[in-house]
């Protein structure tokens, strides 16, 4: 929905914008010789106006915003990225090929699927990937740009029916993915040298063209001055730090093949990291742990045996440069919507002025215009703590994802709900795909309801408190928040009232000394049946109030912890149709089957054990061949003894696991003829 609001937002802006250049700046003059006006003369809007962030000092004006709506850029980014497909589809037919001369004998049981002519490559591992995360997610940085302005700008290479708009995007979600391929697939390639070129010289094209975009138009209409710069810095930048990676990777590679340096070896099965967590969990714990800080303690504690996937980094990355264009397409739309509400405003002084501030309407039409002010204000100064908000909560997403996962290997599940204690396996596979889009959603959707209810706030506080006092009507406001704290403090002291009395008078004695509280028994019973008779009634009025505060803490925590995938905002019972928690806890189980420490390094042993007693087969079937004596496998030692044992019983036969060939079936009727014979 946001998608296509801002595709109609675009749309009509681009379509209305220059027809109505010389009414708006009409207007704004205007607009402003009767602020002028209203200044001068003794109005509390003044005050006001002065008190709720004056426009000038805060936007720029319509003249600075003007300065770029002729320019045409020879670039078209869109038609840019579909041309992008031919050397994306080049460098993977590339990579492909190579991989086909290297792991031929290697590749799945699927692969037959394409033949024997291309072996399959893959972007990234999105499940035990802990080397390049940071390369990988600078290069998930790079399709921000494309994330969110592609579809926002009206996506639409097919005419199709509103119906089908989900396959629009999903073409467009192919698309993008194809055309930003090359970067991950380069990152992640075998074949470092070539890899490395083409990388390169992809990623400069790119570079290039968004550079020569920005040249071209540096300016807009909605910001102003470098208001392209604004939306395509982040996008420059990881280009820029991914240009440097594959020109690192080209001299490393080059001196691998030049044989200055030593090729490194292959991706190690058990990471570094999670060999030090299993070492950690077989030492004993010293008696006398240290003291952490209060940031180790509070906030966050660095655990050397522990790495977060490529994928959290890469979701990070990304959401953080999606959350940085979001709140600058918010400001446009903000812009928009300032400048109507402008003209509106001097329509409103142009009516004040012409009825000499004598008219009926004139006190309401007043009130509209500070509201409008305070609005405006409102909104502008709120978009610094939601993004704080925002970007805290993505910190915490990585905190609370550490602290899970590793309860998760120590078989801890108590912090789940019980239903997701045995989660579905195809479920939890498509969560962990689901994961990252939706973090990214949830951040972006949970930035502006938490914009919305900072600005409510906001407002409240406004006339609440910051108006009273310029409309100097300070201590009428003061005596209504007295009044208002004063119920609701003797509201709270008669219910803490009734918990004192109950706990003084209707309880037994402590049972012994040691004891935190009474215990549950009754006493005085029948002074309690008139306790709780009298109070029935009253009780019933102060639910009403309960019953209310209910609702309002529910709604603020519910917008406030929108944006926490991790966390459910359903009551117990419910969790289930909360499904960004859904993909949460199956993300988690899915690293939690695939990258536990202890089932890796337990899977590393018996892998290292294998290849061991292969190597000493080797080595002892090269030290038999250099003998004069025949060479015998351990392998054919042990089938001449199953021969001979089966010989020797028959029997046996029958409890051996049969197999489909026919050589097979034919050795065991031979063999059964000789018992019964």
């Amino acid at each position: 929905m946001f998608a296509f609001s801002l595709s109609f937002f675009f749309r009509c802006c681009e379509e209305n914008w220059p027809e109505h250049q010389n009414i708006r700046s009409s207007h704004h003059q205007e607009a402003r010789e009767a602020q002028r006006t209203i200044q001068r003369s003794r109005l509390p809007t003044g005050a006001a106006g002065s008190a709720c962030f004056s426009s000038k000092m805060l936007f720029p004006n319509a003249s600075t915003r003007q300065l770029n709506g002729t320019c045409t850029s020879s670039v078209d980014m869109e038609l840019f990225l579909h041309y992008s497909l031919i050397p994306s589809l080049f460098i993977i037919l590339v990579l492909s090929l190579l991989q086909r001369q290297e792991h031929c004998r290697q590749r799945d049981d699927t692969s037959h699927l394409l033949g024997n002519h291309f072996g399959m490559i893959i972007p990234l591992d999105f499940v035990g990937t802990f080397s390049n995360r940071w390369s990988y997610g600078v290069a998930f940085g790079a399709t921000a740009n494309k994330v969110m302005f592609l579809f926002s700008e009206g996506y639409q290479p097919l005419q199709v029916p509103q119906w089908a708009q989900a396959f629009v995007l999903l073409i467009g979600g192919i698309e993008v993915g194809l055309s930003h391929f090359p970067f991950f697939a380069c990152l992640s390639s075998e074949f470092r040298l070539v890899s490395s070129i083409l990388g390169f010289s992809y990623s400069l094209t790119w570079f290039a063209v968004t550079v020569l975009h920005i040249t071209q138009c540096p300016h807009g209409q909605f910001v102003g001055k470098y208001e392209t710069v604004m939306f395509y810095w982040p996008s420059l930048l990881c280009l820029a730090f991914l240009l440097g990676r594959f020109l690192l990777m080209f001299v490393k590679s080059l001196r691998v093949h030049l044989g200055w340096e030593l090729q490194t070896e292959e991706k190690p099965f058990l990471e570094a990291h999670q060999a030090e967590h299993v070492k950690q969990l077989l030492r004993k714990r010293p008696r006398q742990e240290r003291k952490n800080s209060w940031f180790q303690t509070k906030i966050y504690e660095w655990d050397p045996c522990f790495q977060f996937p490529s994928r959290m980094i890469g979701t990070t990355v990304l959401a953080f440069i999606c959350l940085y264009l979001f709140i600058v397409i918010e400001f446009c739309i903000f812009v928009c919507v300032r400048d109507e509400l402008d003209v509106f405003e001097g329509e409103l002084e142009n009516y004040v002025a012409s009825v000499n501030q004598t008219g009926t309407l004139t006190p309401v039409l007043l009130q509209v215009k500070e509201l409008i002010s305070v609005i405006k204000g409102v909104w502008v100064v709120t978009i610094l703590p939601a993004s704080l908000t925002c970007v805290s909560y993505l910190f915490h997403i990585l905190a609370c994802y550490r602290k899970h996962i590793k309860r998760l290997w120590a078989g801890d599940k108590h912090f789940l709900p019980l239903k997701f204690h045995n989660p579905s396996s195809s479920e939890s596979v498509v969560a962990i795909a689901r994961y990252s889009g939706w973090q990214i959603a949830y951040i972006l959707w949970g930035y502006l309801i938490i914009h919305v209810m900072q600005s409510l706030c906001g407002l409240v506080i406004m006339y609440s408190l910051v108006l009273p006092v310029i409309h100097n009507q300070a201590l009428k406001m003061l005596r209504g928040l007295g009044i208002g704290t004063l119920t609701i403090s003797i509201v709270l002291g008669l219910m803490i009232l009734q918990v004192w009395i109950a706990a003084k008078f209707f309880l037994q004695p402590k049972m012994g000394t040691t004891d935190k509280q009474k215990p549950l028994a009754l006493n005085n019973r029948r002074a309690f049946h008139n306790f709780n008779y009298f109070l029935f009634f009253y009780n019933v009025l102060l639910g009403l109030g309960a019953c209310l505060s209910r609702l309002l803490i529910s709604c603020i925590l519910g917008t406030w912890l929108i944006a926490r995938i991790d966390r459910t905002i359903l009551q117990s019972g419910y969790e289930g149709a909360d499904m960004g928690f859904s993909a949460w806890i199956g993300m988690l189980y899915v690293d939690h089957y695939h990258t536990n420490p202890v089932l890796v390094s337990f899977c590393h042993i018996l892998i290292t054990g294998h290849r061991e007693r292969r190597l000493q087969q080797a080595i002892k079937c090269w030290y038999l061949n250099q003998s004069a004596g025949p060479c015998i496998s351990a392998r054919s030692r042990t089938r001449w003894l199953l021969l001979q044992t089966l010989i020797n019983n028959p029997r046996l036969v029958m409890l051996r696991k049969s197999r489909p060939d026919r050589g097979s079936q034919e050795f065991t009727q031979i063999l059964l003829t000789s018992s019964e014979i």
